[in-house]
């Protein structure tokens, strides 16, 4: 019996519409110096920078990438019901919680405001009259084909840039594996790995994460990128059984955050 975490993934990118979840995590307030009308500020008072404010949900709704943005790929909005999904999602090593919640669509810690949507890559269909191998064969490489879950959480303060760090952590506390929870059922998590290079934005951290689902290797991605006080998750699976960097998903967000 596949646990709740895969299968979840595997109904809904069958049915061409993914699942997953992707999030930041951690916010923080940057505190705000005292002053006084006659009082002279100091050098270090002067040169701070102001505290950065976050973004809406409805700001960053029009900053999350859409069909417009990426033609060869569908787009199905993501639900609150998947986010809610994914609340009781937890690890055995605590240190590796934030990862699992990258993975079940939840943002981690308290951002200012999210976005989440759902993307795969567009299959080419069979051509018409095809034989039926042929159409098949188009069916199973729609099967196929890479499912991502894109989230956008942003940050009060310094929020964005510790959610990065805690992550960065993370993925090098958790490399040799740990245990992903949820809806009480378990899945083995067992290498997290440096991924393909990703450019672009303020920071950069993709990763590979494998995993054993009833016996079943799974290779999947998980890619985080910060822009400014704007942290952007993809987390990608297949059927196939080993999933694609979503490059071109990735490519096209970083340049809507701009």
């Amino acid at each position: 019996m596949r646990t709740a975490l895969v299968r979840r993934t595997v109904l809904t990118a069958s049915a061409v519409s993914l699942a997953l979840l992707a999030t930041a995590c951690g916010s923080d307030k940057a505190d705000k110096a005292d002053s006084k009308a006659d009082a002279k500020p100091s050098a270090a008072e002067s040169s701070a920078a102001p505290a950065v404010k976050g973004k809406t949900d409805a700001e960053l709704a029009k900053l999350i990438v859409v069909q417009a943005d990426l033609a060869d790929h569908t787009f199905k909005e993501a639900t609150p019901a998947e986010a809610a999904a994914g609340a009781t999602a937890t690890s055995d090593k605590p240190e590796c919680k934030v990862l699992v919640q990258a993975q079940a669509f939840v943002a981690a810690g308290t951002p200012s405001g999210t976005a989440r949507t759902k993307a795969v890559a567009t299959p080419k269909p069979a051509a018409a009259g095809a034989a039926p191998e042929d159409a098949a064969k188009a069916i199973m490489g729609a099967l196929g084909s890479t499912a991502t879950a894109v989230t956008l959480a942003s940050y009060e303060g310094k929020g964005a840039e510790e959610a990065f760090a805690a992550v960065k952590t993370a993925s090098e506390k958790c490399s040799g594996g740990y245990s992903a929870t949820q809806d009480g059922e378990t899945t083995k998590i067992t290498k997290v790995a440096p991924g393909a290079a990703v450019t672009g934005g303020d920071a950069a951290l993709p990763l590979t994460v494998e995993l054993d689902a009833d016996g079943q290797k799974l290779t999947t991605q998980l890619v985080f990128v910060r822009k400014g006080n704007t942290v952007a998750t993809f987390s990608s699976l297949s059927l196939a059984g080993t999933a694609e960097q979503p490059k071109a998903l990735v490519d096209a967000q970083v340049k809507k955050l701009g």
